[in-house]
């Protein structure tokens, strides 16, 4: 009887209102190193996964929004304690996917971190330093707030695979929005990494969901799904912008780019709080004057 024992790969599932899940169409993907070595498997997300996760986070935006913005500091910064708990599994999946050296991984690792504590810092700050008073002609206080747009679909960019998603994810949800996103096409496996410590925070399911497969697939239905209210496009590919575009235009969908380079997420650019104002609404309310 030969010794020869053949690998068993994991098959990385999406993570869809909490939930650990595969693809309703049972069908999968290889994950490949920058080198094309097959790594692992990761779910091929169809139109009715995208749709899932749009249930899903519905009712986890009300729930979300609900909370005091002190509440969601804390749990921003305890997915912050969790990422920190699980960084040397992560800078080994980047690291093995991306091609870069232990240090770089383990550079972007601890900006991930360091990005959440400083996003979550803002979750109770945001609305004193973008919310304003306004002077009125009559007897009112006049009162301009942020307040969440609902929920949003963000594309990831391929590199840097984990930064660039913790930097893009973390301004949307602060403010009470939901996030779906769709993983990078060609790096998956740390955002699904990453999927599975959320699951260990405090982060309510539904809050962010994380589908992959293949982005040309979901565009349309990105694009055309009445209940998605914003997108955020870090994808980096002109052909996704012009059919992201297209498809917005018919129902007044907001629709963000994010342009850095892969460089620029490591600087300050990559955690600008005006940010926080593209997946915000503002509501004004007048108040009379007591005599």
């Amino acid at each position: 009887m030969s010794d020869l024992r053949l690998d068993v790969r994991k098959t990385y599932k999406m993570y869809v209102g909490g939930q650990f899940i595969r693809s309703e169409s049972g069908r999968f993907l290889p994950a490949k190193s920058s080198a094309g070595e097959h790594l692992d498997n990761i779910c091929h997300a169809s139109r009715k996964d995208l749709r899932d996760a749009v249930v899903a986070a519905r009712p986890a935006t009300d729930g979300w929004a609900k909370k005091t913005a002190y509440l969601r500091s804390q749990i921003l910064y305890r997915a912050a304690e969790m990422l920190e708990n699980r960084a040397s599994a992560l800078i080994a999946e980047i690291a093995r996917s991306t091609g870069v050296s232990n240090g770089q991984a383990r550079k972007e690792v601890t900006l991930a971190i360091d990005r959440l504590v400083y996003f979550a810092g803002w979750s109770d700050k945001f609305s004193q330093v973008f919310g304003s008073v306004n002077p009125v002609a009559s007897s009112h206080f006049n009162f301009t707030t942020p307040e969440p747009t609902g929920i949003v679909v963000v594309l990831a960019p391929d590199e840097p695979s984990l930064v660039a998603l913790v930097s893009l994810v973390a301004p949307i949800i602060l403010t009470g929005n939901s996030a779906i996103v769709v993983a990078s096409e060609k790096y998956p496996l740390p955002a699904l990494t990453f999927a599975e410590i959320l699951a260990t925070s405090d982060l309510p399911g539904g809050v962010i969901n994380i589908l992959s497969g293949k982005h040309a697939e979901l565009l349309p239905h990105i694009a055309s799904h009445m209940d998605i209210n914003a997108i955020v496009d870090a994808s980096g590919s002109a052909e996704t912008q012009v059919a992201l575009q297209k498809g917005v235009a018919t129902n007044l969908k907001r629709y963000t780019v994010r342009t850095l380079s892969d460089k620029d997420w490591f600087t300050k650019a990559g955690e600008d709080p005006y940010w926080i104002m593209d997946t915000v609404e503002f509501k004004t309310a007048w108040h009379p004057i007591g005599i």
